[in-house]
């Protein structure tokens, strides 16, 4: 019995540095609200290079077709499926010079483990 108790102890170490040396990648989904409406217009930032000349709307990979959101927490139930994890969330507010305006700030992460797989299992349908 004393035996099998130093096992689950050295176990549990072992996960815990596992835990400790995984890397994560981050996005960011701004929602800002519109004009006399409760709607918000949704962007996601990967931090990727942002060109003025290209399209670099999220897309739905099953039509291709630009991904449009009901809301933040649409968007980030979409994310949840697509393996981010949520991280906190927080609102600015912003002097329009008519008004203020929300801008709603929701930070995500993702194991770089899992986005190396995703990016195997695309090269080899590819």
């Amino acid at each position: 019995m004393i035996i099998g108790f130093n096992q689950k102890t050295y176990s549990q170490q072992q996960k815990q540095i596992q835990s400790d040396t995984i890397q994560y990648v981050y996005c960011e989904i701004v929602g800002t609200g519109k004009l006399m409406s409760n709607k918000v217009t949704i962007e996601i930032d990967f931090g990727e290079f942002k060109s003025i000349w290209t399209d670099n709307r999220l897309k739905d990979p099953a039509t291709g077709k630009r991904k449009v959101f009901n809301g933040m927490i649409d968007a980030v139930n979409y994310m949840g499926n697509m393996g981010w994890e949520f991280v906190q969330a927080y609102v600015v507010s912003i002097n329009t010079g008519t008004g203020y305006q929300n801008v709603y700030h929701y930070l995500l992460k993702k194991s770089k483990v899992l986005i190396d797989i995703e990016d195997k299992i695309a090269e080899s349908k590819q």
